[in-house]
């Protein structure tokens, strides 16, 4: 149904209608769901030369198995007990590394390392409010520039919104980072055509496309080797 979760036969259809050639919003279109929706099943499973419908149906039941332990559990206990003043070091350390290293905007990053140092793997925007101690209109950029690029996803809780990080983030991210050096291997060997073959400067893009078209292709083998270690063997 339209805004529930997405079924075996909902991912049938997304594969089929990938295979055909058909745009996200014509899928979406077919499923009754919205293109949102659809973007972000593709994009966590794969992309849409990669995704596959059993393959996604397995994944999403591995994440719902990692969910947080209940209360009573020993893992929580040891959560009550940690040091708040080391957390919050810990989430400044990795907003700093993602703005740093990894090119997010810095309160984007401050947003992500939140939702990955929680249990839960999700907060409302009250809550990073809170504890980041800015306005809700940081938070809204924030979690915007996070959701464009699929690292986290939203839910609708009465009238909250409900932020989501999955415990398959970097997975996406790597694969979104492949298909970023697939960009610059496509714009450099353009460069190559406009500057003529003989060139030095077009030797200089045409190696610059070689090392962008490799690395693009070994990221994309390493994250499909990890998908297939956490999820098990493809069925289809």
């Amino acid at each position: 149904m339209p805004g529930g979760h997405l079924t075996y036969e909902d991912r049938r259809k997304i594969a089929e209608g990938l295979a055909e050639g058909l745009s996200y919003a014509e899928i979406a279109r077919r499923l009754g769901r919205p293109r949102s929706t659809v973007g972000r099943e593709i994009a966590r499973n794969g992309g849409p030369h990669a995704y596959r419908a059993a393959r996604a149906q397995q994944a999403t039941g591995w994440r719902a198995r990692r969910r947080i332990p209940p209360p009573s559990s020993p893992e929580t206990a040891e959560a009550d007990a940690r040091d708040p003043q080391a957390v919050r070091e810990l989430e400044q350390k990795l907003s700093a590394m993602l703005t740093e290293a990894g090119g997010v905007p810095a309160i984007a990053g401050k947003v992500l390392a939140c939702l990955l140092t929680s249990d839960s793997g999700h907060r409302t925007v009250a809550d990073l409010v809170e504890r980041l101690q800015v306005s809700p209109a940081s938070i809204s950029k924030g979690v915007g520039w996070l959701d464009r690029v699929n690292l986290v996803r939203r839910e609708r809780e009465d009238r909250r919104e409900r932020y989501f990080i999955d415990e398959d983030v970097w997975y996406r991210a790597w694969v979104i980072n492949s298909r970023a050096m697939a960009k610059w291997a496509d714009t450099t060997q353009e460069g190559v055509e406009i500057l003529g073959a003989n060139t030095p400067a077009s030797a200089r893009l045409r190696a610059a496309s070689q090392f962008f078209r490799l690395l693009g292709r070994d990221m994309a083998q390493a994250a499909e080797h990890y998908r297939q270690i956490a999820s098990g063997p493809p069925s289809d």
